[in-house]
C-alpha cells in the first residue's frame, strides 16, 4: 500500500471539516428549535404540575374551611338549643321536676299529697301548742314548701348519682368503639349493665333509637331528665362528631377526663370553703342555742317571747331576719363550678 501524501491527508481533513461546519450550518437551526420546543415542553409540564398542585392546596384549604364552618355553624345552633334548655333546666316546671326527680307522680296526684301534707304539718304545729297565728304559715310551709323542698332534693340526689357514674359509663363506650363495636352496642351496653340512674338515661336513648330518633338527637334530649351541664355536653360532642366526623373515642375519652376534673375541681371547692361553711352554721345556730340556754337557765326572762303577742312578733321578725342572712351566707359559699 502507498502511504497518503501529507498534502492530500490534509485536504481530505479540511473538506470533512468543511462539510461538517456546513451541515452543522444547515442545521443548527433544527437542533435549535428542538431544543427550544424541549424547554417550552418542560416548563409547560412543571406549570401543569404547580398548577395541579396549587389546585389540590386550595381543594384542601376549601374543604377545610367547609369543614371549620360546619362545625361552627353546628356549634351556634347547639349552643342556641342549649340556651333554651338551660332557661328550662334552671326554671323548670313542676312536671319536669317530678321527672327530673326521678318520681313516677303526676302533676294532679302531688297536688292531693302537697294539701295532705299541710294538713299533716298544720295539725303538728297545732298539737305542739303553738299559737293560733303560726297555723296559716305552717299551712302555706307544709302545702308549697316541704313538697317541692323533697322533690329538689329527689332531684339534687338522682344528679349526684348520675355525676358518680357517668364518667365510668363513657369509658365503658370508649373501650366497646375502640375493640370495634359501634356506638350504638356501646350505648346499648350501658343501659343493660350500668347502675341507676345512668341506666335510665341510656335507656331512654335507646327507646329514641327504636321510634326512628338518631343517636345525637336522643342524647341531646337526655338533659331534659337530666339536669346538669355534663349531660349536655355528651350530647354535644355526639352531634359534632355524626356532623363533623372525626375519633369517637378520643372525644369521648377527652369527655371523661373533664367530667373527672370537674368533678376534681368541686370537691376541692368544696374543701375550701368548709371553714366559711362552719363559720356560717355556727353564727346561725348561735341564737338558738344561746335561746335554750337561757331557758334552762332563766325561763321566766324569755317564756315572754313565747306567750305573749309582742314576744311572738318579735321571734318572726326575728326568723325573718336570721333566715336572709342564711341565705346570703349560703349565697356566697355556694360557687358553681
Amino acid at each position: 500500500m502507498f502511504g497518503l501524501d501529507p498534502t492530500t491527508l490534509l485536504f481530505v481533513l479540511l473538506a470533512g471539516l468543511s462539510a461538517g461546519l456546513v451541515a452543522y450550518a444547515l442545521l443548527f437551526k433544527r437542533i435549535e428549535a428542538e431544543s427550544n420546543t424541549q424547554r417550552r415542553l418542560s416548563t409547560v409540564r412543571q406549570t401543569e404540575q404547580d398548577r395541579t398542585l396549587v389546585k389540590a392546596a386550595r381543594d384542601r384549604t376549601a374543604e377545610v374551611a367547609k369543614r371549620r364552618k360546619s362545625v361552627q355553624d353546628s356549634l351556634k345552633e347547639l349552643e342556641e338549643k342549649q340556651k333554651a334548655k338551660d332557661r328550662n333546666i334552671k326554671k323548670p316546671p313542676l312536671r319536669v321536676q317530678i321527672r327530673q326527680a326521678g318520681m313516677q307522680v303526676t302533676v294532679e296526684r302531688f297536688y292531693v299529697y302537697s294539701v295532705v301534707c299541710g294538713l299533716a304539718v298544720t295539725m303538728l304545729v297545732y298539737l305542739a301548742g303553738a299559737p293560733l297565728i303560726l297555723l296559716p304559715g305552717a299551712l302555706l310551709a307544709g302545702t308549697l314548701g316541704l313538697p317541692r323542698w323533697f322533690v329538689a332534693f329527689r332531684r339534687a340526689r338522682r344528679v349526684k348519682q348520675f355525676l358518680e357514674e357517668f364518667p365510668n359509663a363513657l369509658d365503658i363506650i370508649v373501650r366497646a368503639v375502640k375493640s370495634g363495636l359501634p356506638l350504638n352496642d356501646g350505648i346499648r351496653l350501658i343501659a343493660s349493665e350500668s347502675p341507676e340512674p345512668v341506666r335510665g338515661e341510656f335507656r331512654r336513648i335507646v327507646e329514641g333509637q327504636q321510634l326512628g330518633m338518631s343517636v345525637p338527637e336522643a342524647a341531646l334530649r337526655m338533659t331534659e331528665t337530666m339536669p346538669c351541664p355534663e349531660a349536655g355536653f355528651f350530647g354535644i360532642v355526639i352531634q359534632i362528631q355524626s356532623q363533623a366526623g372525626g375519633n369517637l373515642s378520643e372525644a369521648l375519652g377527652n369527655l371523661s377526663r373533664v367530667l373527672r376534673d370537674r368533678k376534681k375541681m368541686k370537691a376541692k371547692v368544696q374543701a375550701l370553703s368548709m371553714e366559711a361553711k362552719a363559720s356560717a352554721a355556727i353564727i346561725g345556730a348561735l341564737p338558738i342555742i344561746v335561746a335554750f340556754l337561757v331557758y334552762l337557765s332563766s325561763p321566766n326572762y324569755i317564756m315572754p317571747l313565747f306567750v305573749t303577742s309582742t314576744g311572738n312578733l318579735i321571734l318572726g321578725i326575728s326568723g325573718v331576719w336570721m333566715s336572709i342572712g342564711i341565705f346570703v351566707m349560703r349565697k356566697m359559699m355556694n360557687f358553681e363550678v
